[in-house]
């Protein structure tokens, strides 16, 4: 009997035959009497209140080991997994890989067939690592269990497919985005974690330096015109958006997003999904937007000249537009406007600030150590005259042996002030732009970095890392 699984409660230990249960505050007592029926044993309980064990729960699943057995795999492929049971192999991998990446908070769950074996990857902090390997016989019921999970159709296997999965794990409530996609091997499967328990970063909680948060916060406050943040997928550039959000969300204002999946849900604030498949896109939903009298406006991304032209036309006429951009930093912005054919006159007009970002990898706190650079190392950042210590991650069980723990944001923040929207108007170069601004007091990506590298906060490496890719 696996009193963990079957019960959900946690055997301590036994001793002269007293068996010791870890319970919920919120414990069955029909449940320990089942327990001390099958046992034959007394049984002590000792409790902790909900949130506490859930989270030793999940703990104690996620260290379980996942067995397979590839041979018995085989009979079973054509079991009809809405029917199985919940001992099945293919559940049991499937609900302990969940616990696992809810456990260590991964983003992303990998299913990834090959020739002789499937292989199972969590990505942690932007980075994928390996957790299982899966027998290919056993592997095609992992994906049907999947499929079921997330009502797509478990007898398609030609074409791609998308759907959604909601779970409970502890009191951790999930929104799992599914993406299945058939390959030589077999079809691969991309889960994509949102935690919707999970609390939003407020702007002190982003890493902005104290004159770049204040930069942001004066942006925010703008009471018309458009706000940008510019960065790779996969930057952090909607949990900037929603910071913002939170910064200025107030009963008097009329705040409308327009998403692409809306990721978290803010009370006070109108949220819409884009639906291409009815004709809700984003520049669709833009246009009914600025029919329901709003005072700001969060676009989730302006991908093409059309959003483009919508948001430019409703900063112009009195609203706030906050959205995204794909560029590299943040004076490319606005040459990105202008290559999607909006006049020059009417970016100067509209635009009021670019915030470019990515995310680094935080130094683990418990194996953080301080170590002399190389003169290589500090000539790649350009800080020849550097003669402090930087600090690095030794690896240990908490950072799963990687020296990293987390990610925080580096920043560039331009606020455009007159002279340089006058400068728009005769060139969208955005060297010419930068030149301008850091004679302005403009401070690059890199800068704001290697602040964060010498306040052993992240490392050298992981900053040109990202920076350079």
């Amino acid at each position: 009997m696996n009193i963990l699984k079957e019960y959900r409660l946690i055997p301590l230990e036994e001793k002269n035959g007293t068996l010791k249960l870890l319970v919920p505050r919120s414990f069955k007592e029909e449940d320990v009497e089942e327990i001390r029926f099958r046992t034959g044993k007394d049984v002590e309980l000792v409790i902790l209140p909900d949130e506490d064990f859930a989270r030793e729960l999940q703990e104690r699943l996620s260290a379980e080991d996942i067995k397979i057995e590839g041979e018995e795999e085989e009979k079973k492929e054509g079991l009809d997994l809405l029917h199985a049971q919940d001992d099945s192999p293919a559940v049991s991998l499937v609900n302990q890989v969940l616990i696992k990446a809810s456990t260590v908070g991964a983003s992303d769950i990998h299913f990834e067939p090959y020739e002789d074996e499937a292989v199972v990857r969590l990505r942690m902090d932007g980075v994928l690592h390996d957790i299982l390997k899966v027998p290919i016989s056993t592997y095609q019921n992992v994906v049907s269990r999947i499929k079921v999970m997330s009502n797509l159709n478990v007898a398609e296997k030609r074409v791609p497919q998308d759907g959604r999965i909601r779970v409970k794990i502890g009191n951790k409530d999930l929104d799992i985005r599914v993406s299945v996609v058939p390959t030589v091997f077999g079809e691969r499967v991309v889960l994509r974690l949102l935690d919707k328990t999970g609390a939003l970063l407020t702007l002190e909680q982003l890493g902005l330096s104290e004159e770049d948060r204040k930069k942001v916060e004066r942006l925010a406050r703008k009471p018309y015109g458009i706000v940008l943040v510019t960065g790779p997928t996969g930057a952090g550039k909607s949990t900037t958006l929603y910071a913002m959000l939170l910064y200025v969300k107030d009963p008097k204002k009329n705040i409308i997003t327009i998403e692409d999946p809306v990721e978290y849900q803010i009370k006070g604030i109108s949220q819409i999904q884009v639906n291409p498949k009815v004709g809700l896109t984003f520049a669709s939903g833009l246009r009914s937007v600025l029919r329901q009298d709003p005072d700001i406006i969060m676009v989730g991304e302006i991908r093409d000249a059309e959003t483009a032209d919508i948001a430019v036309h409703a900063a112009l006429t009195g609203h706030l537009v906050l959205s995204t951009l794909h560029t590299n930093d943040a004076p490319s912005a606005i040459t990105r406007l202008s290559d999607m054919e909006i006049e020059p006159f009417l970016i100067a007009s509209s635009l009021e600030g670019v915030i470019a970002q990515r995310l680094v990898r935080r130094i683990c706190e418990h194996c953080r150590e301080p170590y002399k650079p190389d003169k290589e190392e500090l000539r790649e950042l350009g800080m020849e005259d550097f003669e402090g210590e930087f600090y690095r991650g030794k690896g240990c069980e908490n950072c799963l042996g990687t020296g990293y723990r987390g990610r925080i944001g580096i920043f560039e923040v331009l606020e455009l002030d007159d002279e340089l929207k006058s400068l728009i108007t005769k060139t969208q170069d955005s060297n010419e732009i930068k030149k301008l601004a850091r004679k302005k007091g403009y401070r690059t990506m890199i800068e704001d970095g290697i602040d964060k590298v010498k306040r052993g906060i992240t490392t050298s490496s992981e900053l040109l890392s990202v920076v350079r890719s």
